[in-house]
Order: C-alpha cells, then structure tokens, then sequence
C-alpha cells in the first residue's frame, strides 16, 4: 500500500470518527470502563455540558450531545458514574437545552476522542 493510500485512510477513519455520534455506555464498574464521569449540580461546575439525544443520527461527534446505547459493543466510549468529584476523569452536567452543549474546558476535550 503506498503511503498516500496509507495517509488517506488514516485521515478518512480520523474524520469519520468526528462527524459521527458520541455514542455511550454506562457500566456497572470502574475498571470496566473508558473514563470515570460525576455528575455536578451547577453547569458552571462542569467540564462538559451534556445533552442526552433520543436518536443516535442526533448526536454530534465530540461536542456533547450523547446517544446511549443498550449494549457495550455499540459504544464509543464506556463510562462509569463515580460518587465523588474526586474520582472523575470528567465532570459533566446534564442540559436540558442542545444549544447549551458543549465544552467548557477544552482541556479536556482530548479525553472523549
């Protein structure tokens, strides 16, 4: 395969994975799971502003709109909800509006890719 082929499909898998949705799966451990999320109260609190969505062709990449799948094979990432701030890799709330999805600490952004 030549490298242009090479670059091409990597580029191609890369850009796919952007454009489709940031589909989740809750697990029941911590050590089951990609990253450990907590829930906070105040949107101000939070890393990642979360809007859950109904349909998996509603969810946007990386940029907080979540489809929860029913099994784990059809996730992008596993996650666990944690009891303490302390132990979360991602500190999310939950929006019950879409415009307000999002990222408020870019930072961080790395972690749901």
């Amino acid at each position: 395969m030549s490298v242009l082929k090479i670059q091409f499909c990597a580029i191609l898998i890369f850009s796919s994975s952007l454009l489709f949705a940031q589909k989740v799966f809750s697990v029941d451990y911590a050590s089951q799971a990609d990253l450990k999320v907590f829930v906070v109260d105040y949107e101000s609190q939070a890393d990642l502003n979360v809007y859950k969505v109904d349909y998996r062709s509603q969810a946007k990449g990386n940029e907080g709109f979540w489809y929860f799948v029913d099994y784990k094979s059809q996730s992008d990432k596993t996650i666990f909800f944690v009891d303490y701030k302390s132990q979360a890799d991602l500190l999310i709330y939950f929006t019950n509006y879409q415009t307000q999805a999002g990222w408020r600490n870019k930072a961080k952004k790395h972690i749901l890719y």
